[in-house]
């Protein structure tokens, strides 16, 4: 399963996110940011990659919608809530992504 993590820069919170999966066998990860400063910027062909998108806030949701509204149409993208208050493998910052996201992942396997 391919995993996708939005935020705006690609420096902190997607970042962060990308390094704590990577090294599940289950999942393949990736992660970019919609702004146009980010490390590694979203494209139509990371979105068209990934099975699941997780977006770090609503803004960022509505910027992938926006940018590429046909190709994400058919796309799940879960919003996590996650504010940009934090610098990148920040101890809190890793245990909000990792409940967040397991949770949800843990339903996606069992299905």
């Amino acid at each position: 399963m391919n995993l996708l993590f939005v935020c705006s820069r690609n420096k902190w919170r997607s970042r962060t996110a990308e390094t704590i999966f990577k090294d599940n066998q289950d999942f393949n990860v990736k992660s970019a940011g919609t702004e146009p400063s980010a490390r590694i910027k979203v494209t139509s062909n990371l979105i068209e990659w990934a099975d699941i998108i997780f977006a770090m806030e609503k803004k960022h949701k509505q910027r992938l919608t926006e940018k590429f509204p046909t190709i994400t149409r058919e796309k799940n993208i879960i919003v996590l809530d996650i504010p940009g208050e934090y610098q990148y493998m920040d101890n809190e910052l890793i245990e909000i992504i990792k409940t967040s996201v397991s949770s949800y992942l843990d339903n996606v396997i069992k299905e």
